[in-house]
């Protein structure tokens, strides 16, 4: 099953039974709220990319991309080998290289702040380097209303659910409902999570199949 951008909105109205105009004019907020809930709860291949950069001689900060959410690796290529790069505290980092003028091939890197990383020492040339990181892909509410994304063609209970969870939270609605939906919304999370901790891991091959006992 697909949603689209209207016909999410038009499901929330319709389970809410409530068309009140600051209720719709939220509506895109209602949806972008559950999309971050999603974001930050499961991890899955598809939010995943890599992007090249270079690390320039006597700087030691280094841009995030603008849809950076976390890393997964950063690595620099010195010698013709890719050297992959510890991730640490920023404390860790700083108190390793107190002094930003000590150069060398960097070995740490940390989040200095949400555009930059920091890494130690300061490199002593430029270096190529790849960053394989947790992005936030566009909002659906960001297209028009005949538009899709990869969780509403794919995760659509979970943002159907999601989005009724803040909507029926914002009409102040029945704390048993709420938790009728926020409980939809938490098993679509977890068959979410089963496919990215789970699925996406392992194969057949290495793992085998599933087997039940018989009855």
């Amino acid at each position: 099953m697909t949603l689209t951008y209207g016909e999410l909105k038009q499901a929330i109205q319709d389970y809410c039974e409530y068309d009140e105009t600051s209720f719709v004019n939220n509506l895109p907020l209602f949806i972008r709220l559950a999309e971050e809930r999603i974001f930050k709860n499961v991890r899955l291949n598809v939010f995943q990319k890599n992007v090249s950069g270079t690390l320039t001689s006597g700087n030691q900060y280094l841009a995030a991309p603008d849809d950076f959410l976390s890393p997964f690796s950063l690595s620099l290529t010195a010698g013709g080998n890719k050297v992959f790069l510890d991730f640490k505290d920023l404390d860790f980092v700083q108190t390793y290289n107190p002094d930003p003028s000590t150069t060398g091939e960097p070995r740490y890197f940390a989040q200095f702040d949400v555009g930059n990383f920091v890494v130690a020492p300061t490199p002593d040339a430029s270096y190529d380097v790849d960053l394989h990181y947790l992005y936030r892909p566009a909002s659906l509410t960001a297209g028009a209303d005949d538009g899709t994304t990869w969780l509403s063609q794919n995760a659509e209970m979970a943002m159907l659910y999601g989005s009724l969870v803040e909507a029926y939270t914002f009409m102040k609605g029945e704390s048993d409902l709420i938790g009728l939906y926020n409980n939809r919304f938490m098993e679509a999370l977890m068959r979410m999570k089963n496919l990215g901790e789970g699925l996406e891991t392992t194969t057949d091959y290495r793992q085998g199949r599933l087997r039940t006992q018989r009855t």
